[in-house]
């Protein structure tokens, strides 16, 4: 038995802008990657050090799914999430969306993916599911991973169950656009603020710009932190700059949503948010680029050197931000 919807398997940059994308298309509502991320309110920082993790994360956006929710309640959508500890459940979940004639989103481990190159435990990553059969399932995961792939009912059941940072019980999703479809240039700039407010007071030192600040402190002091740093410090930099992130932890993509956000709107605000995105996304290539060199070299300056960087990026997006929080005031205009 099988079953194939036709859809749009578009690969994007970013895994759970791809699923989302997938899911809105497929219902007539296309959206750029950079607007989804941005109306998502996606953009935000974390520095994460734990056993569970054996070496220091940096990450760029919200946690997993958060994005999801954030787009659903922008837009008006009706999203349907089942999370379930029964792997037999969650299998028909997912075939009776299909069947249903719906694209289905995942949240899984990508370390047990068939077609993953890196075998990384990621729990937190997002694929669509928009067919399968007895033997496999048909996904669409980001470009980098091949866009349109298939992957094992065995490989994809352990991806879904595992256990461990940011996984999700079987997590599964479908969205419904209500009629009308909403016009998601009215929700540009609450999606802006939201994520500004956010990104300007967060709860704890780990996250926002204090996560900047946090990380050009600790940063520096990586290579006495590792065992292997020509493994570590590289990697730390891969997945800064190509694991699906857009490059440049997501800033690129969030210079770009405040992009087309000025196209549909001129604001003074908008304008220096943009500005500002565009420096920030530059900088944070040239602290991966640090980063991947002081594993290679073993030489710390090049880490203290990405400290003094991550110093002016947080500076920088603390001033795009607290400018991008007084969107809409009549002084912006």
């Amino acid at each position: 038995m099988s079953t194939v919807l036709d859809v749009d398997a578009r690969g994007m940059k970013h895994c759970e802008t791809t699923a989302l994308g997938v899911l809105l298309r497929h219902q007539g509502l296309e959206l750029s990657e950079a607007m989804l991320f941005g109306l998502g309110s996606g953009l935000s920082f974390v520095y994460w050090d734990s056993r569970a993790v054996g070496f220091p994360f940096l990450g760029g956006r919200v946690k997993p799914f958060e994005l999801t929710r954030n787009l659903a309640a922008a837009l008006e959508l009706e999203l349907r999430v089942q999370e379930t500890a029964s792997p037999r459940k969650a299998w028909q979940n997912v075939v009776f969306a299909i069947d249903e004639g719906q694209p289905v989103g995942l949240q899984l481990d990508s370390y047990h993916l068939d077609y993953f190159g890196s075998k990384v435990h990621f729990g937190g990553h997002m694929v669509a599911m928009y067919g399968y059969d007895d033997h496999a399932a048909l996904l669409v995961d980001t470009d980098q991973q091949g866009g349109a792939v298939s992957t094992s009912l065995a490989s994809l059941a352990a991806a879904r169950a595992a256990r461990g940072p940011m996984t999700a019980r079987n997590r599964s999703f479908t969205l419904t656009v209500p009629f009308p479809p909403p016009d998601p240039r009215d929700r540009i700039v609450p999606a802006i603020t939201a994520c500004a407010d956010a990104f300007l007071t967060p709860p704890i030192a780990n996250l926002g710009y204090r996560g900047i600040e946090k990380a050009a402190k600790l940063v520096p002091t990586w290579l006495r932190r590792t065992d292997d740093p020509r493994h570590d410090l590289p990697q730390a930099a891969l997945l800064m700059e190509r694991a699906g992130t857009g490059g440049a932890l997501f800033r690129n993509l969030y210079r770009d949503f405040l992009a087309e956000a000025l196209w549909l709107r001129d604001d003074t605000a908008l304008r220096t948010g943009h500005r500002l995105y565009a420096q920030a996304a530059a900088r944070w290539t040239e602290v991966a680029a640090l980063i991947a060199r002081a594993g290679t070299t073993g030489e710390e300056r090049h880490l203290t050197q990405a400290g003094t960087t991550l110093g002016d990026i947080a500076r920088i997006e603390h001033e795009a931000m607290r400018t991008l929080s007084r969107l809409g005031d009549a002084a912006s205009r």
